[in-house]
């Protein structure tokens, strides 16, 4: 087994230990680092993302897997910004206000981050304000709004409108427990992710438009 492919098995196995020691070896033979990165952690995190859709694998299993890919990602990143590789895209994201809930947005950041986008976590309880802050700050191609209860689902509702009075340039995605496509679509969200596995097929049609 290559080493890329021991990368690889480290992640979806969530192996810390496997994914430092053949990460660090990579480096050390000297192989591409968009290889590394590509080939290795983010081929791990996409098939857990597979099994996570069709629930071959659960929270514990994505949550070990996240934090096997952390550990490789953290080793290569003084190369990545060397080798100027470009990310996918950048992603903000945060619960709206008056939730405090954050294991669904977590997860979805996860699986995000796990394909090789660039996400900035706004965490809960956000305002409408703080969204449009960050959108004007770091010019995302995406924002995500999660909500887990039925009571702030208004919330999303007010902070979808006032994103999209910026025009087309914001693509704005929704989710959470109570989120449906048909109320994604009445609110105006471009796109609407019923899982974490989801999200990241719904932001890569946003972004990619595939």
């Amino acid at each position: 087994m290559s080493i890329l492919e021991q990368i690889k098995e480290g992640v979806i196995a969530g192996n810390v230990k496997q994914v430092k020691e053949y990460t660090d070896r990579a480096v050390a033979d000297g192989l591409a680092v968009a290889g590394i990165l590509n080939d290795g952690l983010i081929a791990g995190m996409n098939i857990i993302g597979a099994r996570f859709k069709i629930n071959e694998v659960y929270v514990p299993e994505v949550l070990m897997a996240a934090r096997a890919m952390h550990t490789g990602l953290a080793a290569i990143k003084p190369l990545i910004v060397s080798a100027g590789i470009e990310e996918k895209g950048s992603i903000v994201i945060g619960t709206v206000k008056g939730d405090m809930h954050d294991i669904g947005k977590n997860l979805v950041i996860m699986m995000l981050e796990g394909a090789g986008y660039r996400v900035i976590d706004l965490g809960v309880d956000v305002p409408t304000e703080k969204f449009i802050q960050a959108f004007e700050e770091h010019h995302p191609q995406v924002v995500g709004l999660s909500a887990l209860l039925t009571t702030t689902m208004p919330q999303m509702k007010e902070t979808v409108e006032k994103l999209h009075s910026y025009g087309n340039k914001v693509r704005i995605a929704v989710g959470g427990a109570p989120v449906t496509e048909r109320f994604a679509r009445e609110i105006g969200a471009d796109g609407y992710a019923a899982d974490a596995a989801s999200a990241v097929d719904t932001v890569a049609t946003l972004i990619h438009g595939k």
